[in-house]
């Protein structure tokens, strides 16, 4: 028995998650499991998972992970990954590998350079900027308490092979700090996409792939429009949230102001 509320998100026909209210997810995870472009069979990892989303999700639309690590440190949070592991078990049994540990400390849990893919939503403000949440859960998601960029590059470069990918997600005023600290170790930019509301607004989220050893060459995508001209959802956002299916819908919280 756990020792707070949680109930279950459907998605799709076959899987059901456990969310909290201090651990949930959001457009950004969405829009980092499909950025990712995951590959059959491929071994990858999520670091500060929460609640697991972005590894369910890769299960949930096909092409799934030979093996999926889900990394992740706060109690609830693991918590809540081995509900949802148990809950979806004859499906996940022996390929989601839930790991209670803090990413700086990696290495005898997850074999190191054999990752083809490592992903992470990481807090968005370093420690010290902005207004701190009262909620540890939600200080830590925010700011960068528990780990920063540097601890999360740190960690993909150990556990990703030559030419292994690392894909993250953050705030457009943190791209500088993002692609140094991937430079710094060993990972080169390659891919780059903006996340917009809407064509005349702004970028709210920047999506980044690096790979591990490659040379420079840095590939600008077109932006990712959220909205459509009608004020409801793009094209592209139906089909990342899976809306032409009857049992998928959009997530339940947004993370814009993660």
């Amino acid at each position: 028995m756990t020792s707070f509320p949680y109930t279950f998100e459907q998605l799709g026909p076959d899987y059901r998650i456990c969310v909290s209210p201090a651990h949930k997810f959001g457009t950004d995870a969405f829009l980092l499991a499909d950025f990712a472009a995951r590959r059959s069979r491929e071994r990858v990892c999520d670091l500060g998972t929460g609640c697991g989303i972005i590894p369910l999700l890769w299960f949930r639309w096909g092409l799934e992970p030979q093996t999926a690590y889900a990394v992740e440190l706060q109690d609830q949070a693991f918590e809540q990954l081995m509900v949802t592991a148990e809950e979806n078990r004859d499906r996940l049994a022996g390929r989601l590998i839930p790991i209670h540990q803090d990413l700086r400390q990696l290495g005898k849990t997850i074999p190191l350079a054999t990752l083809d893919l490592v992903t992470c939503n990481p807090p968005y403000k370093p420690a010290g900027h902005g207004v701190p949440s009262p909620k540890e859960a939600r200080l830590t998601a925010r700011h960068e308490i528990s780990c920063t960029m540097e601890d999360v590059c740190a960690a993909a470069s150990r556990l990703l092979r030559f030419g292994g990918r690392l894909c993250v997600c953050q705030r457009p005023e943190r791209l500088p700090d993002m692609m140094e600290a991937m430079r710094n170790h060993g990972i080169e930019p390659k891919r780059l996409r903006m996340v917009q509301q809407r064509g005349d607004k702004a970028p709210w989220l920047v999506l980044m792939e690096g790979k591990k050893g490659s040379r420079p060459f840095l590939q600008v995508e077109a932006p990712l429009i959220v909205e459509d001209g009608a004020g409801g959802f793009s094209p592209e956002m139906k089909r990342i949230y899976r809306l032409e299916q009857e049992t998928a819908h959009a997530p339940t919280e947004s993370q814009e102001d993660k």
